[in-house]
């Protein structure tokens, strides 16, 4: 890779686990003689600042952290000709679990060092970006919690976070509008989703791709708590679609609105507010992959 990289570090990512094995990924970099710097970051806005940084000095923006530190800086180099790199460093890592380039940010240098560049696509919500699922309902409350926990559970944070959030839950009504065709139902959750996976290795979307211009809607209607929950482990393999009450759409622009006030949750932060709208920006980053 002919490009130098500014490793964008958020040391606190997964619990400490990014600032644990920030050593072990310098020294892989050096390795592959890579040239590099490391900058460590103290907030999403400070590392919006440094992916702005990286992309006018003509760096690999390598983010290393979770998918909030991802999507931020995705954010910053969409439309640009700056290259997102990925070190995943935080607990879920979906992003790069979808991507193929896995959970040890060591061995992701090697494709810092020898992948190729691909384009793919962003979902915008109200001018933000992110780059896994944009979710709302359940998925609130469930990453409210999961935000808010000290309990160190690793990725199975999400599946401890959505159980108690289904305890808590009473049906909303819902109101989306798909390319322009409205729809109303009553029941669980609105996703809008770009890569199709959250939450540690959870497949809302199965079938969605990350570079096909498209955004995968994932609807699941009102349906006893305890249906819901013995769909649940499903969802780590995707079979959970074939269930009765959850209907998955495409497109290009999704707007929605509950009868109650929810956040809309994506790449592991609570980003914006119902109503909301999201729209797909086709083909508007370029990161590394395998």
């Amino acid at each position: 890779m002919g490009r130098p990289v500014c490793v964008i570090a958020n040391p606190s990512a997964g619990g400490g686990r990014t600032a644990r094995l920030l050593p072990a990924v310098e020294a892989a970099l050096r390795g592959h003689g890579i040239a590099f710097r490391v900058e460590r970051t103290h907030s999403i806005e400070h590392a919006r600042e440094l992916a702005r940084s990286a992309l006018a000095a003509g760096e690999v923006a390598a983010a290393m952290g979770g998918d909030g530190l991802m999507g931020a800086v995705a954010g910053e180099l969409r439309h640009s000709d700056g290259v997102l790199g990925i070190l995943p460093g935080g607990r879920g890592n979906d992003f790069a679990r979808k991507l193929g380039v896995g959970g040890d940010p060591v061995a992701a240098c090697d494709v810092l060092a020898e992948g190729r560049e691909q384009r793919i696509d962003v979902g915008d919500i109200d001018g933000r970006a992110y780059l896994g699922i944009a979710s709302s309902g359940l998925d609130s409350d469930a990453g409210d919690l999961a935000n808010a926990t000290r309990l160190k559970l690793g990725h199975l944070v999400y599946v401890y976070a959505t159980l108690r959030a289904v305890g808590a839950w009473r049906p909303a009504r819902w109101e989306v509008v798909i390319d322009g065709e409205a729809r109303s139902f009553v029941g669980y959750s609105v996703a809008v989703a770009n890569s199709g996976v959250f939450g540690g290795g959870m497949f809302l979307a199965p079938d969605a791709r990350l570079d096909d211009g498209l955004l995968d809607v994932v609807m699941i209607q009102d349906m006893p708590k305890r249906t819901l929950l013995a769909a649940l482990p499903k969802v780590f393999t995707g079979a959970h679609v074939r269930e009765p009450g959850i209907e998955l759409l495409q497109a290009r622009e999704v707007a929605f609105h509950a009868d109650r006030p929810f956040n809309v949750q994506a790449d592991g932060d609570a980003i914006a507010d119902l109503p909301a709208t999201v729209r797909v920006q086709p083909g508007a980053l370029r990161v590394m992959a395998p």
